[in-house]
C-alpha cells in the first residue's frame, strides 16, 4: 500500500509524457504533409512555365526563319525574355549550328562563346536528330550564375529549318517563378549532380532541417535536384502553455509527495536520534583524548569529560559547580587568563587556540592549547563557553629538542666547512706569521749592530703589528663562524655580513683560481637576523658555486654576489657560471642527504633553507641567463 501513491504518480507522468509526444508527432506529420503538398504545387507550376515557354518558342520558330523579323515577332520575343519567365536569351541557329539571329543580339566575347558551346553540345545534336525539344545540362557563366538551355527544332516544308535555343537563368527561374507566399515559408535551392548548390532563393531566417524535401528538377533533368527546406515557424503558445501547465502540475504533485515523505523521515530520524543521543554522547566522550569542559557566563564549570579529568587529575564531581579561581590554574597565570577573556569578548571564539599552563592535582605542570567557542541554546542565546584542551607538553618538549638538534647540525656543518678549508686557512695564516718572523729577525740584526736607525726600527715594528692584526682577523673570522651559541637576532647590515663571508672564503677562491665579485647596493635597510647563520648561508652558496665551476674555463670562473631591495624584502643573489642544475636534480635539491658531490653530506642546502625559513625568509634558485645558477636569499625588512 505504501508504494501505491508512487505508482499512481509514475502512471500520471507517463500519461502526460505520452500526450505531449503524440501532440508533437501529430503537428510534425501535419507540417510534413503541408510541405509535400506545397512542393508538388511548385513542381507543377515550374513545369507549366517551362512547357508554356517551349510551346511559344515552337510557335515563333517559323517566323524567326522567314528572314527579316517583323515588329510583332520581335515584340513576342521581348515578351518571352521577361524576367518572370526565366529566359535570358533566345537564339535561332541553322541546322549546322551557325547563328542566324539572337536576342539580345550576340556580340563578340562571352555571349558569342556561349552560343558556340550550345551549338556544339550533345543536346543540340540530339534535338536535330530526333526532331523534338531537348533540354541541356546546367553550365556556369560569368558572375557565378548557372544557365541551361532548351533546343527546339523548327521545320519548314518537312525540312529542318534550324534550332531555336532558349537560354534559362536558374536563379531567375527560381526567384521569379515562385510566389511570395512560397518564399516566405520555404527556402528553395537547386543542386547539381554532385549535390552542390548552384542556385537558391532564401531569406535570413533559421531553418527547420527536419522539414526538408528533395525531388528531381525535370525538366531540365541532367541530375539537377530541387531541395525545399521549411523555415522555423513561430511558436504556438497555446499548446506550449498547456503542456507546460501539465508538466508543472505533475512536478508540483511529485515535489509535494517527496517533501511530505522527507518530513516524515526526518521526524522518525529525530526521534531515533533523541533516543540514542545519550548513549552515543557517553561513548564519544569516553573515546576522546581531547579534554572538554563547559562553563556558564559567570565562569562556573558545568561539564567536564573523562579526558579533562585525566589531564588535571581531578574527578568530575570535584570540578563541576566550582567557580573561579579553579584548582588547576597556576597562581602566576592571571595575565594569561585575562588575555583569553579579552580575546573571547572581542572575537567570540579562539579558532587558532591559546597556550596556557595547568597544574595537576599532584602538583605537576603541563602545557595545554585551549580552544574556546560560545555555547548557544535552541533559542539562539549564549549560555556559556565550551573549551577544548589539548595536552601539548610532549610536543613542546619535542620541538625544543628538534631546535637544539638543528642548532647542533648547523654548528657541525660550519665545522665541516672549516675542515674543508683548513689547509687554505693554514696557508693564509702562515703568510703573516712568516712575515712577522722575518721582520723580527731583521729587527734583532739591527739591534745587534752598532748603528741604530730609529725610523727604520719603527717601520719594522709597524709592519709586524699589521701582520699580527691580519693573522688575528683571520682567526677572529674562523672563531665567529664556527662558534656555537644561541641564535641572537639583531638588526644587521647584510652588506657587512657578505664582506665578512667573502673575507673568510676568498683564500679558498684564490686557491681554486676563481674570482668573487660583489655588487652590493648601498643604503639597504637592516634586517633582524643572526649574523653567523646568514654568513653560513653565504659561505655555503659561494662554495657550492665554486664546486659547480670545476670544469669551467679559468677565465669564466666567477661567483657574483649582489644585493638589492624588492619591496619589503632585501635579496642576496649568488650566481655562478657552471653547467646549471638538471631538472631531475632540481626537484630534490633541498632534500636532506641528497648530494651530487662524492664527498658531500647532502645537508648544506637543506640547512640553508631551514635558516632562511627560521628568519621568515625564502631561499630559491633559477637558471642564470649567461649559464649557471642563481640562488636568491630573501629576508623581510619588516622583521627589523
Amino acid at each position: 500500500m505504501g508504494q501505491l501513491p508512487y505508482l499512481s504518480l509514475v502512471l500520471f507522468l507517463l500519461a502526460i509524457a505520452a500526450l505531449v509526444w503524440l501532440t508533437r508527432q501529430y503537428d510534425s506529420d501535419e507540417q510534413k504533409a503541408t510541405l509535400i503538398s506545397d512542393v508538388l504545387w511548385m513542381e507543377q507550376n515550374l513545369r507549366f512555365h517551362l512547357d508554356r515557354n517551349e510551346a511559344q518558342l515552337q510557335q515563333l520558330g517559323p517566323e524567326l526563319y522567314d528572314g527579316k523579323l517583323s515588329a510583332q515577332t520581335e515584340a513576342q520575343v521581348h515578351h518571352l525574355l521577361n524576367q518572370e519567365r526565366g529566359l535570358v536569351r533566345i537564339a535561332w541557329l541553322n541546322p549546322q549550328g551557325k547563328p542566324v539571329g539572337s536576342m539580345p543580339p550576340h556580340t563578340e566575347g562571352g555571349a558569342d562563346d556561349e552560343l558556340r558551346d550550345l551549338a556544339a553540345s550533345t543536346s543540340f545534336e540530339l534535338a536535330r536528330n530526333i526532331g523534338r525539344p531537348v533540354y541541356g545540362a546546367a553550365y556556369p557563366v560569368i558572375g557565378g550564375a548557372f544557365h541551361f538551355a532548351i533546343h527546339v527544332p523548327v521545320w519548314s516544308d518537312e525540312a529542318l529549318a534550324g534550332i531555336v535555343v532558349g537560354v534559362y537563368s536558374l536563379s531567375d527561374l527560381v526567384i521569379r517563378e515562385l510566389p511570395w507566399w512560397f518564399s516566405e515559408r520555404y527556402r528553395v535551392a537547386v543542386l547539381d549532380a554532385d549535390s552542390r548548390e548552384i542556385a537558391a532563393k532564401s531569406k535570413i531566417a533559421p531553418l527547420a532541417p527536419q522539414l526538408a524535401y528533395r525531388m528531381p528538377f525535370d525538366p531540365p533533368g541532367h541530375g539537377l535536384t530541387l531541395e525545399i527546406t521549411a523555415y522555423k515557424s513561430e511558436t504556438r503558445w497555446i499548446p506550449v502553455l498547456l503542456i507546460a501547465s501539465l508538466v508543472l502540475l505533475g512536478g508540483m504533485i511529485v515535489w509535494s509527495v517527496m517533501q511530505l515523505r522527507r518530513q516524515l523521515a526526518r521526524r522518525q530520524q529525530a526521534e531515533a536520534a533523541l533516543r540514542e543521543e545519550s548513549a552515543f554522547r557517553r561513548a564519544m566522550e569516553d573515546s576522546l583524548l581531547t579534554g572538554m569542559r563547559a562553563r556558564d557566563m559567570d565562569g562556573r564549570l558545568t561539564y567536564v569529560n573523562s579526558a579533562f579529568c585525566s589531564m588535571t587529575g581531578y574527578r568530575a564531581d570535584e570540578l563541576i559547580g566550582l567557580e573561579p579561581p579553579l584548582p588547576y590554574w597556576l597562581p602566576d597565570h592571571t595575565e594569561r587568563r585575562q588575555e583569553l577573556l579579552d580575546r573571547l569578548e572581542d572575537t567570540g571564539s579562539t579558532p587558532e587556540g591559546i597556550e596556557l599552563r595547568f597544574r595537576r592535582k599532584n602538583g605537576e605542570v603541563l602545557d595545554v592549547l585551549l580552544f574556546e567557542a560560545p555555547l548557544i541554546d535552541a533559542r539562539g542565546r549564549q549560555t556559556g563557553w565550551m573549551g577544548s584542551v589539548l595536552d601539548v607538553t610532549e610536543q613542546k618538549r619535542a620541538r625544543e629538542l628538534a631546535r637544539q638538534q638543528d642548532e647542533r647540525l648547523q654548528a657541525t656543518s660550519r665545522l665541516v666547512t672549516m675542515g674543508e678549508m683548513a689547509s687554505t686557512l693554514a696557508h693564509e695564516l702562515n703568510q703573516p706569521l712568516a712575515a712577522i718572523a722575518s721582520y723580527s729577525s731583521g729587527c734583532i740584526n739591527r739591534l745587534e749592530s752598532d748603528t741604530l736607525d730609529r725610523a727604520e726600527l719603527l717601520d719594522i715594528q709597524q709592519r709586524i703589528a699589521r701582520q699580527a692584526r691580519r693573522a688575528g682577523e683571520i682567526i677572529r673570522r674562523v672563531h665567529d663562524f664556527v662558534r656555537r651559541s644561541e641564535p641572537q637576532r639583531a638588526p644587521l647590515d647584510l652588506n657587512t655580513v657578505i664582506r665578512d663571508a667573502v673575507g673568510l672564503i676568498e683564500a679558498d677562491a684564490r686557491k681554486r683560481q676563481m674570482r668573487i665579485v660583489t655588487e652590493l647596493a648601498p643604503g639597504l635597510p637592516p634586517v633582524l637576523a643572526d649574523a653567523v647563520m646568514i654568513e653560513q648561508i653565504i659561505v655555503n652558496l659561494v662554495r657550492n658555486g665554486m664546486d659547480a665551476m670545476r670544469d669551467t674555463p679559468r677565465l669564466r670562473r666567477e661567483v657574483r654576489i649582489r644585493t638589492r631591495q624588492e619591496g619589503r624584502h632585501v635579496c642576496v643573489l649568488v650566481s655562478d657560471r657552471g653547467a646549471g642544475i638538471p631538472p631531475e636534480t632540481a626537484a630534490r635539491l633541498f632534500q636532506p642527504f641528497f648530494t651530487t658531490k662524492p664527498e658531500g653530506m647532502g645537508m648544506g642546502l637543506n640547512i640553508c633553507r631551514s635558516i632562511a625559513e627560521l628568519h621568515h625568509g625564502r631561499l630559491t634558485f633559477e637558471p642564470a641567463p649567461e649559464g649557471g645558477t642563481i640562488f636568491i636569499l630573501s629576508l623581510p625588512v619588516e622583521s627589523a
